[in-house]
């Protein structure tokens, strides 16, 4: 059996925790400006259809009396940890997903904390009153079931789907409930009559794969009760970004690239903190009209040096043609090596001393920040940014 455990509004409920005075108010976390988007928001104001990535203006007109505060990802972190190591204690088995949610895998636990419906409860005490924060948690057969699970009776809510009651849950459980089914995959799903996940197996495998592709047979499986994924306990970083929505709309490329400057060196800080490198970096921009494109380039020695990512997303914008606006832009990179592997692969190869001389500045430029602040050292082109 296997669990998945949501912590209920987390960024929101942290700011409630840390200030009984927002309790009962509409708490939203997200960016300050109106061009920023909401982080989180609290069960106060989505009742008034307040989301997610919602833009704040948005938010502010659908609820005008909520408190907007700005996120605060150190406090969000301490407790994010201790969330993880409470879930620890239960099996070793645990997959985080993002800093609130997880998967733990209680297969053979039963022993140690007695069956599922004393498991279960028992994680959701442990968290209140270890965190004084709610969860709510769905318990399944397979990862996929469990996830839905979590998300059928929040806040605070717990879901059990037994063994014997899956392909029950399966005939009756909406389409778009299922992970992986967006907007255009729903509509043609529907318009071939495919409300609920038993809906899939009046047609032949053939036809669904045609149609969607490799999805199509995730979906037969799906409606088999077949979900082969299973919870793994060490998750590799696989790509590090940093992102930021314009204070106006533009397409100046030298303000945008002081955007990039900003990006680049926080991304290769973190490279750094994780002791990795990466070969493919990426530019990522949002026009006025919300097109979204990116552009990436891969290059033969792995990097951690913000420098290098500087120079090759200057490039990546300056081959751009910007046929509008830009409201957003962000710089990231992928296709990750440890620092071991890095050093194996090219150890007779790597002969590029001005790289190398821009790596030991960026390792005393760290240890500057480290102890002062990433504020006291700043390149001339932005010394007028905060």
């Amino acid at each position: 059996m296997i669990l998945h455990i949501d912590m209920d509004a987390f960024y929101a409920s942290v700011e409630e925790l840390d200030n009984p005075l927002l309790k009962g108010k509409c708490v939203i976390v997200g960016g300050q400006s109106e061009r920023g988007v909401v982080s989180a928001a609290n069960y106060e104001a989505r009742k008034f259809g307040v989301h997610s990535a919602m833009p704040v203006f948005q938010a502010r007109k659908k609820c005008p009396e909520a408190i907007f505060l700005p996120p605060r990802m150190g406090r969000y972190k301490e407790l994010s940890a201790k969330f993880m190591s409470i879930l620890r204690e239960f099996s070793p088995l645990v997959e985080p997903v993002s800093i609130d949610e997880a998967y733990v895998d209680i297969t053979g636990c039963e022993r140690l904390f007695g069956g599922i419906n004393e498991i279960a409860p028992g994680i959701k005490k442990r968290i209140r009153e270890r965190l004084n924060l709610s969860c709510s948690l769905g318990v399944a057969p397979s990862k996929f079931l469990a996830k839905i699970a979590s998300d059928m009776d929040k806040p605070d809510g717990l879901t059990i789907i037994m063994p014997e009651k899956v392909q029950q849950f399966i005939e009756s459980l909406p389409i778009h409930k299922v992970p992986g089914v967006g907007k255009n995959t729903h509509d043609k799903l529907e318009l071939m009559g495919i409300r609920t996940l038993g809906d899939v197996k009046k047609y032949p495998a053939e036809i669904l794969q045609k149609k969607f592709g490799k999805f199509g047979r995730r979906l037969m499986e799906l409606a088999d009760g077949i979900d082969r994924s299973v919870v793994t306990p060490v998750s590799k970083t696989k790509s590090v970004s940093a992102e930021e929505t314009l204070l106006r709309d533009t397409d100046d490329k030298q303000a945008l690239k002081k955007y990039i400057l900003k990006q680049a060196e926080k991304v290769g800080r973190e490279l750094r903190k994780l002791d990795i490198r990466a070969r493919t970096i990426s530019v990522k921009i949002k026009h006025s009209d919300f097109k979204q494109i990116t552009r990436s380039v891969t290059i033969q020695d792995p990097t951690q040096s913000s420098e290098v990512i500087i120079r090759e997303a200057f490039q990546l914008l300056e081959n751009y043609r910007m046929p509008k606006e830009v409201r957003l832009i962000g710089v990231g990179v992928s296709n990750l090596v440890s620092e071991t592997e890095s050093v194996q692969v090219d150890i007779f190869e790597r002969d590029d001393p001005e790289n190398s001389n821009w790596e030991k500045l960026d390792e005393a430029i760290d240890t500057i920040t480290g102890k002062f602040g990433t504020d006291v050292i700043k390149r001339a082109s932005l010394k007028d940014e905060k």
